[in-house]
């Protein structure tokens, strides 16, 4: 159950904003193994003086957060990386404007379901992929 926001400094028609929401979507359940529908995902435009781009890169630079349980292994993880890029350099941004954190709270810092620790749920689905 990933929670991921999508951060940009531009605008986008709104075919485009769902195309990347769709690219972390597909990279999620590609490279985590996510259940299908299970699609948090924010897309979030800040006005140019509101969000700095490190130098060498465009008005096209993209950070990528992503808020997921524990217990992806590294390869997981760098196949993430890898499809997210590649799903965004097919949409126009280039692999050095991409850059992505993930973060990974304990189960019991998740309430899901009802108010529920996640590490009280059966979640059904495998975290170990």
């Amino acid at each position: 159950m990933p929670v991921a926001k999508i951060e940009v400094r531009r605008s986008r028609a709104p075919h485009e904003v769902q195309a990347l929401i769709e690219a972390v979507y597909q990279a999620q359940r590609e490279a985590l193994k996510v259940p299908e529908d299970d699609r948090q995902i924010r897309y979030i435009e800040h006005r140019p003086e509101h969000f700095a781009v490190p130098p060498g890169r465009s008005e096209n630079y993209t950070f990528v957060e992503i808020l997921l349980f524990p217990g992806r292994s590294l390869d997981a993880k760098r196949r993430l990386y890898a499809s997210i890029v590649r799903r965004f350099g097919e949409l126009g941004i280039a692999p050095h404007d991409v850059f992505i954190v993930l973060q990974e709270p304990a189960l019991e810092n998740w309430g899901i379901r009802g108010g529920q620790a996640a590490v009280d749920v059966e979640l059904g689905f495998e975290l170990k992929v």
